[in-house]
């Protein structure tokens, strides 16, 4: 139920966010980002250092304006109805946001109270979330006291004082202990539970995974892909087989199996003994283990494990953040956009497929399509005087052009 002073929220998604652009100095954080979150669902935002998640946080918390693009929260514009979204939102950012020389208890209230609630309701509201955060024997101390868990959980609950319907999480366990994220984890799942829409920003793959019914991976400012994670590791990497062998010292006789019957090349742990192989689209996952299982069984192999999986979000996101690539852009006389490419940690660009996104410098995108080339120009038709952004000689919009040797 919205509170008194909550305008109610209209539509869904409750968060959409259409070609978000900002820049800081010559700096882009965010590059034209699309975004939806609908009720009653956690959206993971998954992203390196310096990916413009906390950018994007930002602007949805009106604490910062676009330069261009919108942000709806509720179905109000973040930056033309702040006074309309504030009202709506919880945020919790990376670092605890409480008064370490009060008590548990008197930051709550002092929240309560600066959003107006009577100091009978404020007292009442505090004790609650106390409890339900699992803060009621600890309301009474000082915040100094409490452990990096304990005010992280005090923070999540300082932004459900004033009952908002969705929260916008702030890489909320950075720092913590596994028993401590863990720990949040629970408590996010019952907000959501409760009816909170929930955008979670996040460097843990476990965490959006274990969380987020949709992802969005953001890099460089740019939203590369989305999707559920189940999607998203069936998208990158199929199925994955994995053994784990009774013997360390016959891994790589069993990978010698599995490499020849799935024709990819496997690889190993180390430390925990397991050896992983890709198995191909066109190859029925059962068809795999079972064939592997029956080499196994022939060449004497003992295994204490051995199953199929889909991808991991590990899998998942290295492949779309694992390195940069450095493009230079000529455009000739007729108006043609020539793009050389070279790949920060190979020297070269060698995708399979894929696309290759350029950016000009107002910020629009331009994709071309690209297929394994190796120190390749990428030649791409544009209309000169169109929307040239900037660029010498001409340039435009442009469409996916062939690969030139």
């Amino acid at each position: 139920m919205p509170t008194p002073t909550q305008p109610r929220i209209t539509g869904d998604p409750v968060i959409q966010v259409e070609g978000l652009q900002r820049r800081f100095g010559s700096t882009w954080a965010l590059r034209g980002i699309d975004l939806a979150v609908h009720r009653r669902t956690i959206c993971g935002l998954l992203g390196p250092n310096g990916a413009g998640k906390t950018t994007a946080v930002r602007i949805l918390a009106t604490l910062l304006r676009p330069d261009a693009g919108t942000a709806r929260v509720g179905g109000f514009d973040v930056a033309r109805q702040p006074d309309k979204v504030r009202p709506l939102l919880g945020v919790t950012g990376q670092y605890a946001a409480v008064d370490e020389e009060l008590t548990g208890y008197e930051n709550l209230v002092l929240i309560a109270r600066l959003l107006e609630l009577p100091r009978r309701d404020a007292r009442r509201r505090a004790d609650e979330l106390l409890e339900r955060f699992d803060l009621a024997r600890a309301g009474g101390r000082s915040v100094r006291t409490y452990l990096g868990g304990m005010r992280r959980r005090l923070d999540l609950a300082a932004s459900l004082v004033g009952r908002p319907p969705v929260l916008v999480l702030d890489e909320p366990t950075t720092g913590l202990d596994p028993r401590s994220r863990r720990e949040v984890w629970e408590l996010v799942r019952g907000l959501v539970a409760d009816g909170a829409t929930v955008l979670l920003t996040t460097q843990y793959l476990e965490e959006a995974d274990r969380l987020a019914t949709q992802v969005a991976v953001l890099d460089h400012g740019r939203v590369i892909e989305h999707g559920t994670p189940s999607t998203l590791k069936a998208r990158v990497g199929g199925q994955t087989l994995d053994v784990r062998p009774a013997e360390r010292a016959q891994r790589d006789q069993a990978a010698a199996i599995m490499a020849q019957i799935t024709g990819a090349t496997p690889t190993q742990d180390g430390d925990g003994g397991l050896v992983s192989v890709p198995v191909d689209r066109r190859l029925a996952g059962s068809q795999a283990l079972t064939a592997v299982a029956h080499q196994l069984e022939v060449a004497g192999i003992a295994v204490t494990e051995m199953g199929l999986r889909l991808a991991s979000l590990d899998e998942v996101f290295d492949p779309y953040t694992g390195h940069s690539v450095h493009i230079t852009i000529t455009v000739d006389d007729a108006g043609n956009m020539h793009l050389f490419g070279t790949d920060s940690e190979s020297g070269r660009i060698d995708f399979t497929s894929g696309w290759l996104s350029v950016f000009y410098p107002n910020g629009n995108p331009f994709s071309a399509a690209v297929q394994s080339p190796t120190n390749a120009l990428l030649a791409c038709n544009c209309l000169p005087g169109e929307d040239d952004g900037g660029w010498p000689g001409g340039g435009g919009r442009g469409g996916p052009g062939p690969i030139l040797p």
